[in-house]
C-alpha cells in the first residue's frame, strides 16, 4: 500500500503535462462566517473546470504505455469526465466516443466538443448517467475500445489522488479537516488513500446531494447498492450506485462522516459564493461549502480545506437555482388560492398584501366554478417571516388557500 504514495506522486508530476497545480485559495468571506481558518481547492479552475481531468488523463497514460496499439477509447459521463476524457483524447492523439445522458446541461456538452474537436465523437444516450453507462459499456465490447470509467478504475482513482498530493504541498502542513464531494467515490476514494498514509491525522468529511446519496446507501448496507430514486439536479454528483472498486477504499468511513447536502439548499450556497466572491460553482463543486453550516461548531478555530470540485455551470440554470434557493430560504411560496367570483375580490386581495410582497406568478386554474375560481399564487418576499402576517391576513379576511410549496406531487404538476 505505501506504493501509492510513490504512485500518485508520479501521476501528480505527469499532470504537469498539461496544466500547473489548481490553486489553494484561502476565503476570507467563510473564514469570518465560521471564525475558521477556510481555505478552497480550486479544482474548478483546471482546463476543463473540475477534477475529472486528473482521472482520465492518468488512466488514458498509463493504458497507452502498457498498450501503445490502444487507439479507442470510450466513457461514459454527465459532464466533466466527459470534457476530461476529451482534452485527454486530444492531447494523446486518439479516438474517443463519449456518451452522456440526454439530460446533460448543453454547456458541458458544448465544452466536450471544444475540448476533444475531432478526436471525440458524442453519443447522447438515457435520462441519468447509469443509463448512459449502459449503453458505453456495450458499445465498447462491440467496437473493441477501452473503456475509462468516470470513478470506478485504479488509475482514475489513483489520477484523482493528485488532489491531496497537491494541496499539502501548497498548504505546507496537514490541516484540521479536509471536506470533499462524493459521486461515484473516484475522488473521495483517491484523496482518502493518500492522506491516510500521508496525513493520517486529517479528519476527512464526504458529503453527497440528499438526492443521491449512494456512499450513505453502501455503507448501512455494507456494500454498493442501486438507489430506487435519484434526483438528477446535482448532475456532478448524483450516481446511482457508488463504485465497486471505490467503495472497498470507503468502506470503513464510519457513517457520521459522510454528509447530506439538500439539493435546494446547495442553490443558495452556489448563489452566496457567486455573490461575494464572485466563484462560480456547479452544484457538484458547491457540496463541501455547503456542509460548512452543519460543522459550524465544530470547525471554529481550525484550518479546513474544501474541495470546489467543479464550476461548468450552465446560466441558463440560474433561474432555476435562484427559485430553489428562495423556496430553501423561505421568501418564496406557492399557493392555491380560492378566490371568490365576484367584482373587487382580486382587489380586496391585493390590499391585505404587504409592502414587501410581490406577486411572481398569478394563474386561474380553474374559472368555470360558480362561486369561487381556483389560483396559483406565487409570492416572493424580503424575509420569511413575512408570509405568517400574510396568512394571517389572509385568513382574517375569509380567503382561503392551500400552501403547496414543499408538496412535491403537487408542485410537480402546476409549479
Amino acid at each position: 500500500m505505501t506504493t501509492f504514495l510513490h504512485d500518485a506522486r508520479m501521476a501528480t508530476a505527469a499532470l504537469r503535462e498539461v496544466f500547473p497545480p489548481t490553486p489553494l485559495l484561502r476565503n476570507d468571506h467563510l473564514s469570518q462566517r465560521y471564525e475558521a481558518d477556510i481555505w478552497l481547492k480550486r479544482e474548478d479552475l483546471s482546463p476543463v473546470r473540475s477534477y475529472k481531468i486528473r482521472g482520465a488523463f492518468n488512466a488514458m497514460r498509463k493504458r497507452m504505455a502498457a498498450f501503445p496499439d490502444q487507439r479507442h477509447f470510450v466513457c461514459a459521463s454527465a459532464g466533466n469526465h466527459a470534457q476530461g476524457v476529451a482534452f485527454a483524447c486530444r492531447h494523446f492523439g486518439v479516438q474517443g466516443t463519449i456518451f452522456m445522458p440526454v439530460t446533460t446541461p448543453q454547456q458541458k456538452i458544448m465544452k466536450t466538443r471544444t475540448f476533444g474537436g475531432q478526436y471525440i465523437d458524442i453519443k447522447l444516450t438515457g435520462d441519468i448517467f447509469d443509463q448512459a453507462l449502459d449503453a458505453a459499456q456495450r458499445f465498447c465490447s462491440e467496437a473493441g475500445a477501452y473503456f475509462l470509467s468516470p470513478f470506478d478504475d485504479d488509475d482514475v482513482i489513483e489520477g484523482q489522488s493528485s488532489v491531496a498530493v497537491e494541496l499539502l504541498d501548497q498548504l505546507g502542513h496537514a490541516p484540521d479537516m479536509l471536506i470533499l464531494p462524493v459521486g461515484g467515490g473516484g475522488l473521495g476514494a483517491g484523496m482518502a488513500s493518500y492522506l491516510q498514509l500521508a496525513a493520517p491525522d486529517i479528519a476527512l468529511r464526504y458529503v453527497e446531494p440528499t438526492g443521491g446519496a449512494s456512499l450513505t446507501a453502501a455503507l448501512a448496507a455494507g456494500k454498493p447498492v442501486t438507489l430506487p430514486r435519484l434526483d438528477t439536479f446535482v448532475d456532478g454528483a448524483s450516481v446511482a450506485r457508488i463504485g465497486a472498486r471505490t467503495f472497498e477504499k470507503l468502506r470503513n468511513t464510519a457513517p457520521e462522516q459522510v454528509l447530506l447536502a439538500a439539493e435546494n439548499r446547495v442553490c443558495v450556497t452556489i448563489l452566496d459564493m457567486l455573490n461575494h466572491d464572485g466563484i462560480v460553482l456547479e452544484p457538484a463543486g458547491a457540496l463541501s461549502l455547503d456542509a460548512l453550516q452543519d460543522m459550524a461548531a465544530d470547525i471554529q478555530g481550525k484550518t479546513v480545506i474544501c474541495v470546489a470540485s467543479g464550476g461548468n455551470f450552465d446560466f441558463e440554470r440560474l433561474p432555476e437555482v435562484k427559485e430553489r434557493a428562495m423556496r430553501f430560504a423561505g421568501t418564496k411560496k406557492y399557493m392555491l388560492l380560492r378566490l371568490p367570483q365576484r367584482p373587487g375580490a382580486l382587489k380586496d386581495f391585493l390590499g391585505i398584501l404587504g409592502p414587501n410582497d410581490d406577486i411572481a406568478r398569478f394563474e386561474y386554474l380553474k374559472k368555470t366554478a360558480r362561486n369561487f375560481g381556483t389560483v396559483l399564487l406565487g409570492i416572493e418576499t424580503t424575509e420569511p417571516a413575512n408570509f405568517a402576517s400574510l396568512f394571517a391576513r389572509m385568513e382574517q379576511h375569509g380567503f382561503t388557500f392551500t400552501d403547496i410549496t414543499n408538496d412535491e406531487v403537487i408542485a410537480n404538476f402546476v409549479i
